[in-house]
């Protein structure tokens, strides 16, 4: 019942460049001067945050998932070292159909610099747990969580496009992780689990988790799976 992740994002480095201006003037009387000016380079918006490189080293490695769950190649992607352009400029209406899939923090319509993801899957049980990391520039991190808290008050719910039901979506702010955290619940009457989702701030990170693994909506495993990024996190800072 999930959707696919997020295809990856396209990179770009940019160059922060020295500006050195020479001029030379020579005025009525003969005499001849030269001025110099130099232009202090800007300073990187980038520096200090993670790269996808090292936000893959955060991620919770196999042996953190139950038996039986196995990595999707085809969903594990990161920037590597280099960092993207952000998007600060979210939808008007969030399309709220994709919180039903593991790139789901994307639903914000902020992206950040850099980023990690996987997704483990049991292929008996078509349970689900993903995760992934944005590294974010100067204080767009908690923007990003409060975007997530908006957009539980305006997804009440949403279409199944599998079994064409109807979804519905709670959410709540969680105390003792990370710099803040919230989480949505998915439940429908036609899926045999629901699906939990949290984001945790770290800093200028942001965790978020996605899972159906149990009888509880997914709920205790994402939240180990929170605190185990929030952890990593911490230990790298």
């Amino acid at each position: 019942m999930r959707l696919p992740s997020r295809a990856a994002r396209a990179l770009a480095l940019a160059a922060l460049p020295l500006a050195l201006a020479a001029c030379g003037s020579s005025g009525s009387s003969g005499q001849s001067g030269d001025a110099k000016s130099s232009a202090a380079p800007s300073k990187d918006p980038n520096a200090g945050l993670l790269t996808g490189a090292q936000l893959k080293k955060a991620l919770a490695p196999a042996s953190f998932f139950h038996p039986g769950f196995a990595v999707d190649p085809s969903a594990a992607r990161d920037s590597g070292d280099t960092y993207a352009p952000p998007s600060t400029a979210p939808a008007a209406k969030p399309d709220c159909a994709k919180l039903d899939g593991t790139g789901w923090i994307g639903i914000t319509g902020v992206t950040g610099v850099s980023f990690a993801q996987n997704d483990y899957v049991n292929k008996n049980t078509s349970e689900d747990i993903g995760q992934e990391i944005d590294a974010y520039r100067g204080t767009t991190a908690a923007d990003v969580l409060k975007a997530v808290e908006k957009t539980a008050g305006a997804c009440h719910g949403f279409t199944d496009s599998q079994t064409h039901s109807r979804v519905k979506v709670t959410g709540r702010a969680v105390s003792g992780l990370g710099d803040g955290a919230y989480t949505l619940t998915l439940t429908d009457p036609a899926w045999e689990n629901g699906t939990t989702l949290i984001a945790a701030r770290s800093g200028t990170d942001v965790d978020s988790v996605l899972s159906t693994d149990g009888h509880d909506n997914g709920a205790a495993t994402a939240r180990k799976l929170a605190e185990r990024l929030v952890g990593a996190l911490h230990s790298t800072s």
